[in-house]
């Protein structure tokens, strides 16, 4: 690595269309989607907090600093990747750059930060987000962390919301991209049961069991 690097997990959504419980507590097999994202980010990162709001008690299990939006509305994962930036930048190493996951994306590369730092470059001030099927995945990032002024700016000058919008037509992020593995998104997040239940039968039985979801060439 050019430098350490911080990964903060992104939990922060409301899970509307599962009952508003934390996704990140579901289970796959024996292990929650939390513990599951923890397993694959923690060894590519140097520090690991997550972003949620509410009481963090309820994550006390995890042993994992707990960063709420800073922000006193809700704007979306914006909200969640300016908290991941001012906590990495206040951190006792004093990170310049953070790498956000979402809660709900069990099978994210386990290269997944090698391939953002690749595609990165010598410039550590890129954005860079993952890709795959020829879409971005704009909760999974690189992110400098001295741009966090400059997104509280564009967050509350009411600009658009989207984090495609801040990364990728403000700043011009750009993408590293993954191959499905054996036809599976490896960014295939949980929103409803259904999800739930396909994330459960990939692992057990599907594409994924055994395997890892490598970069593209």
């Amino acid at each position: 690595m050019l430098s350490p690097i911080a990964g903060v997990i992104l939990a922060g959504g409301r899970a509307s269309r599962m009952g508003g419980a934390d996704k990140g507590m579901l289970t796959i097999g024996h292990s929650t989607l939390l513990e599951r994202v923890i397993g694959r980010l923690k060894p590519q990162v140097t520090a690991l907090a997550l972003n949620a709001n509410g009481d963090p008690s309820r994550f006390s299990p995890f042993a994992l600093d707990i960063v709420a939006d800073p922000l006193p509305e809700q704007v979306g994962p914006l909200g969640g990747i300016l908290a991941a930036m001012r906590w990495a930048a206040a951190h006792k190493i004093h990170f310049r750059r953070v790498v956000t996951v979402a809660a709900d994306t069990p099978f994210f590369p386990e290269d997944l930060v090698r391939s953002f730092l690749e595609t990165a470059g010598d410039n550590e001030e890129r954005i860079v987000l993952a890709g795959s099927g020829g879409r971005p995945h704009p909760t999974f990032g690189l992110w400098p962390t001295g741009l966090a002024d400059d997104l509280a700016a564009h967050i509350s000058s009411g600009q658009q919301r989207r984090v495609t919008a801040y990364a990728i037509e403000k700043h011009g992020a750009a993408i590293a991209d993954f191959a499905f593995s054996a036809g599976f998104d490896p960014f295939f997040n949980i929103n409803t049961p259904e999800d739930l239940a396909a994330a459960r039968g990939a692992a057990e039985t599907g594409p994924l069991k055994g395997e890892q979801a490598g970069k593209q060439e």
